[in-house]
């Protein structure tokens, strides 16, 4: 029974695998998220602040 000499197969398996779990993943990653994301600025405003007169 040759499907039981796992030389002829295992390698071919493990390899197959192995690029099926390497390459995808990064080229789906390039293309979600083609820029590198950056934090917008924090504005801040120059309106005076009110002043209430408390009784």
């Amino acid at each position: 029974m040759p499907q039981l000499i796992p030389a002829p197969w295992f390698a071919i398996l493990l390899f197959s695998w192995l690029i099926l779990a390497t390459t995808p993943p990064s080229k789906i990653m390039h293309h979600t998220f083609p820029n590198v994301l950056t934090p917008p600025t924090a504005k801040t405003l120059n309106q005076p602040n009110w002043s209430w007169p408390w009784p």
